[in-house]
């Protein structure tokens, strides 16, 4: 079975309330490839081992998170840029991106499958005030040490997080995907037990040192493998078509 590629991208786009959503990079199709669709292959990033993956699996589609033409990047296509997009357009592949849309959306958002995987009863956003709250605050049903904690992402994940220890049990938490390490000021505020993203910058450890608050830097490629995920299969059940997730190794 296939679907159009204008008919796909238009649900997907529909579905994420792309267009109402101001962005660092275009949200959508980003390379357009052969009009017809089949199969999808989803990946995080959109580098050459997932471009080169997508080949071998005859992928129409490639669906990524982190896609390309980024504000303020060199705009000429040489170099990586140049492999990369020769690969997509010397096979007829589409390249299918989404970022803030995915890391918000309710249902495949990288929030809310991340939440869902640790156990986290989710209570609300991080922010609020901000109803596209990037961030989301949650609970656990029981309170666990830090190192516990820490022990059920390194679980869930297959990676060791990096922690900086609080005070005390953890019951409440706050998280936000990928590089939002500077969100721990919100976390603060939010008077929860531990914080958790993907990165770590230098005055992190000292802003959750200094408040009590456990942090954990559990990665930017881990913490973001869900939402793509998500959205790959909901697309998939749409359309009575094939959805195959790559994961890509990446230790940041």
């Amino acid at each position: 079975m296939t679907v159009s590629l204008t008919t796909l991208v238009q649900e997907a786009d529909r579905y994420l309330e792309a267009g109402r959503i101001a962005d660092y990079c275009p949200n959508g199709l980003q390379v357009e490839g052969r009009p017809r669709v089949a199969r999808i292959v989803s990946g995080v990033t959109a580098s050459q081992a997932l471009l080169d993956a997508a080949v071998e699996a005859d992928a129409d589609v490639v669906l990524v998170h982190h896609g390309y033409f980024w504000k303020n990047e060199d705009a000429r296509i040489v170099g990586m840029k140049q492999r990369r997009l020769k690969t997509l357009l010397g096979h007829d592949i589409s390249l299918l991106a989404y970022h803030l849309p995915l890391d918000v959306h309710p249902e495949v958002g990288n929030n809310v499958q991340l939440g869902r995987l640790l156990g986290l009863c989710i209570e609300g956003g991080l922010e609020p005030e901000n109803p596209r709250s990037v961030g989301l605050v949650g609970s656990l049903e029981q309170p666990l040490a830090p190192a516990e904690f820490m022990h059920g992402i390194q679980q869930a994940l297959g990676r060791q997080p990096l922690m900086v220890e609080g005070r005390g049990p953890i019951r409440r938490v706050a998280w936000c995907t990928g590089g939002a390490q500077g969100y721990i000021d919100k976390a603060v505020a939010a008077g929860v037990d531990a914080y958790i993203t993907g990165e770590i910058s230098e005055p992190t450890a000292h802003i959750a040192r200094e408040n009590g608050l456990s942090f954990f830097a559990a990665g930017h490629h881990a913490t973001e493998r869900y939402g793509v995920q998500a959205l790959g299969d909901y697309l998939a059940r749409q359309f009575g078509i094939e959805h195959r997730f790559i994961d890509c190794p990446n230790p940041a």
